[in-house]
């Protein structure tokens, strides 16, 4: 049931985009096929990615009327895109799904997986309140049943995916410049990606900056490595291991490539980085870095 998590996240991308954008001018199957393509290449799950968008964008008006009514002191417009949006994806599985295919529970918690997952700090406890009411409104289906549990792969057991990825700066003037990406769940971030089998951590980010942001970037040293666990149709449960690299490149026009999930990237000045919006994992990287640039700056 890995595919389905996985699934979900991609239909979740997908309605961002399409929330984003007012809901107009987006062909809302295509921008799901894009992410299928990009983030989960030979996916065998594709009939339930398009039942469950087509659930989701063919009863939006009920289910944001439902939203309301369980969430009264939270205006529609004021919850944040990811939270609405996961909300009508729990609510289209809950309320609109086979049970036997969907079941209540499965439907709730895997709504709060994707909110810890991709919302904010307190994005789990408010999905989980609304969906709780509303499942309690509807009765309580499923509320005896016992699942099997699932074999669950031991962390040292799961294969292990190679990334890299940089905090690329420039220096302009008296100015220290930081090059961020933008993704569409609403973080700044790292620009990062895999590292093809003969390549060193350090080519393989060398690489991927120039393909995602059309940087030329000098590698000066490692600054730290992070690790989760991710769901592939194909692989399961896998660990990234990323290791991140402090890179230098100069201040030039950066080209945003085609890389699914991010709709923006650009240079900030250094003293601006620590007001925007990252996940929790990627701020000590950044946060590390920062202090490394600045004993440039006072040089």
């Amino acid at each position: 049931m890995a595919n389905r998590h996985l699934s979900r996240s991609i239909v979740l991308q997908t309605l961002f985009e399409w929330d984003f954008r007012d809901n107009k001018d987006v062909n809302v199957k295509e921008v799901l096929s894009r992410n299928a393509d990009e983030f989960a290449p030979g996916i065998t799950d594709s009939g339930f990615m398009i039942k469950l968008l087509d659930n989701i964008t063919s009863k939006k008006t009920e289910i944001d009327k439902i939203i309301s009514k369980a969430a009264p002191d939270w205006p529609l417009e004021k919850i944040n895109n990811v939270d609405r949006n996961i909300l009508r994806l729990g609510l289209a599985e809950l309320l609109f799904s086979e049970r036997n295919e969907v079941p209540a529970k499965v439907a709730i918690n895997e709504s709060i997986e994707l909110a810890k997952t991709f919302g904010g700090e307190s994005s789990g406890k408010f999905v989980n309140g609304v969906l709780g009411a509303v499942y309690k409104e509807i009765g309580e289906p499923g509320k005896d049943d016992v699942r099997p549990k699932k074999k669950e792969v031991a962390f040292e057991d799961m294969k292990i995916e190679r990334k890299a990825g940089a905090v690329v700066y420039s220096v302009e003037g008296k100015d220290i410049y930081i090059a961020l990406v933008h993704d569409v769940f609403g973080h700044w971030t790292l620009s990062k990606g895999g590292i093809e089998e003969k390549e060193t951590p350090e080519e393989g980010v060398v690489r991927e900056i120039k393909e995602e942001l059309g940087l030329d970037i000098t590698v000066e040293e490692n600054i730290g490595e992070n690790e989760y666990v991710a769901n592939h149709p194909e692989k399961g449960k896998h660990r990234k291991q990323v290791t991140y690299f402090l890179g230098k490149s100069d201040h030039a026009d950066i080209k945003l490539g085609e890389s699914g999930g991010l709709d923006d990237a650009r240079w900030f000045k250094m003293a601006e980085i620590l007001d925007l919006n990252f996940y929790d994992d990627i701020l000590p990287i950044v946060t590390k870095a920062i202090k490394k640039l600045a004993t440039i700056n006072n040089k």
